[in-house]
């Protein structure tokens, strides 16, 4: 992890391509079994109308057109560097796996998409798409990503997640079978919460031997199911500080091998109505850097291999 108190993507891209490369995030036109009444017509408590894909590209155009368009808007940033093509919004396997191929290699054929990362559901990959997933794995720079969010089902099903966490195991077995990169969403401040349900997350995470974690702070946005519930049944909504403390625990628990994505969310500042403090998403960052190295913390502390092995 060189120097760092975690290990970070970054690291983990640099140690691997030779230099520093970034996402553009791509929206792939697709819905959710949970939206289109296959499951449900609710969708989950935390998801936004864009299926958590608020700074994602343009539907209506192209994957190509995308991805230069993003390339040109971050161009005085990433310069020539190489970028990794992000299906964010929705359910990006949940679809004719002959158009999952169609847009997959759209990306991938881009010259300069290193790779591709797919955000999906557990319970949304079948065996058409896992043979797809499988033949990309063997040619090109692949991970999947799993919303996994908590590991209490009484949680998952307050939230309407839709899926029972053994879906999850699963999934995240037949992934390790075909030796397919994957990473864990999990989400800090659900209803009802205890310490414990988080815990028990990350020692799950640690136990499927997720190769990536992405840790989440629920946010409440205006207009939308969260709000609603929230005014209905009020739960508490952590201070900066509360959570910061609260994500080094978890790093503590986390085995050293995970690479970690992310270590808050993203909302937009005229959608957002709590936490307001999540906007500065770079002070919070900073701020559990500062205090990892102050306390002398970091990754995996506390992790133990033989009980993650259990």
């Amino acid at each position: 992890m060189n120097n760092d108190r975690f290990y970070k993507l970054n690291s983990f891209l640099k140690e691997n391509f030779k230099e520093k490369i970034y996402k553009v995030s791509l929206d792939g036109g697709f819905t959710c079994p949970n939206r289109d009444g296959k499951i449900s017509n609710k969708g989950c408590l935390f998801c936004s109308d864009k299926g958590s894909g608020e700074f994602a590209g343009d539907r209506c155009k192209t994957i190509t057109a995308q991805i230069d368009e993003q390339i040109d808007f971050m161009k005085d940033k990433i310069g020539s560097s190489k970028v990794i093509a992000y299906f964010q919004n929705f359910t990006n396997t949940y679809g004719d796996v002959e158009y999952l191929r169609k847009i997959y290699y759209e990306a991938l054929n881009h010259e300069k998409v290193i790779g591709i990362a797919i955000a999906t559901r557990p319970d949304c990959l079948f065996d058409d798409v896992i043979n797809l997933l499988d033949e990309i794995n063997q040619k090109y720079f692949l991970w999947v990503e799993l919303g996994l969010q908590t590991a209490n089902d009484n949680i998952g099903k307050i939230i309407n997640r839709g899926y029972d966490t053994k879906v999850y195991i699963n999934s995240c077995k037949i992934l390790h079978e075909k030796n397919i990169k994957f990473v864990t969403h999990m989400i800090v401040g659900l209803p009802t919460e205890e310490k414990k349900d988080l815990y028990d997350t990350v020692d799950l995470i640690n136990s499927v031997k997720s190769w990536g974690i992405k840790i989440h702070l629920l946010y409440i946005l205006k207009n939308s199911k969260l709000l609603d519930y929230y005014q209905q049944n009020p739960f508490k909504v952590y201070e900066k500080d509360e959570y910061e403390n609260i994500v080094i625990e978890l790093l503590e628990r986390l085995s050293p091998s995970v690479v970690v994505h992310r270590l808050t969310g993203d909302a937009k500042k005229d959608e957002l109505f709590e936490p307001l403090w999540s906007l500065n998403k770079r002070g919070i960052l900073n701020s559990i850097e500062k205090k990892m190295k102050a306390s002398k913390s970091y990754q995996g502390k506390f992790f133990n291999e033989k009980e993650a092995i259990k």
